[in-house]
């Protein structure tokens, strides 16, 4: 789901910076504010997960790739600030370590899948977690990776016509939403059923070893 560097244009990856930038300083706010020392260590482990999960991706047409990404699953056990700036901060390590996506997506890619798939799958678990637990729990994971999905398939297939040369030809991505739409969404509606196996298992897990931790 990575998008690379040449794909968004400057109309798009700079209002997405100033974005993403607000977002960020009021998530550390609010981070410092709840994290504690009891919590921080199934944070980073979880964060570690995270960013293995993201390493491992398959391409996909058109630049980007598919791969699960512990989206739901930091969600659902720590928050929705938390998991956000714990899904920056693995982008930013895999774009400045690896290359894993453009420093100028960035944002977009944050936005997409640390913010909007964060509280996406936060959202679900709060409304069906005391109703069933497994089902809040698959459904959290399975959003997280889709709702991303579309969101980053729409950012691509605007900006043919967001930026265009005078004859019309796109400057940056060539494709529009009707190649889009299917080659992005398609693939991760099915990546997001195993996120959301993961995201049930491993909550159960993470739960048990702070119940354990907490005696």
């Amino acid at each position: 789901m990575h998008i690379p560097d040449g794909f968004i244009s400057p109309l798009t990856y700079l209002p997405a910076y100033g974005l993403a930038a607000a977002a960020w300083a009021y998530a550390a706010r609010r981070v410092r504010q709840d994290l504690d020392a009891d919590t921080l260590p199934f944070l980073a482990a979880c964060t570690a997960v995270s960013f293995v999960l993201m390493m491992v991706a398959l391409p996909l047409p058109g630049g980007t790739t598919a791969h699960a990404a512990g989206i739901g699953l930091l969600a659902a056990a720590f928050g929705g600030w938390m998991a956000f700036l714990a899904v920056s901060l693995v982008l930013a390590m895999q774009t400045l370590l690896f290359g894993d996506g453009g420093i100028t997506a960035l944002p977009v890619n944050a936005l997409a899948m640390g913010l909007a798939g964060s509280f996406a799958a936060l959202a679900v678990w709060k409304m069906l977690g005391r109703v069933h637990e497994g089902l809040a729990l698959l459904l959290a994971g399975w959003l997280s990776i889709a709702l991303p999905a579309v969101l980053v398939a729409v950012v691509l297939g605007l900006q043919p016509v967001l930026a265009h040369d005078a004859h019309g030809a796109p400057l940056f991505f060539p494709f529009g939403l009707a190649v889009t739409l299917p080659a992005v969404v398609l693939p991760h509606l099915l990546v997001g059923v195993a996120e959301g196996v993961f995201t049930l298992i491993g909550y159960r897990y993470l739960t048990r070893l702070r119940a354990r931790a907490a005696r």
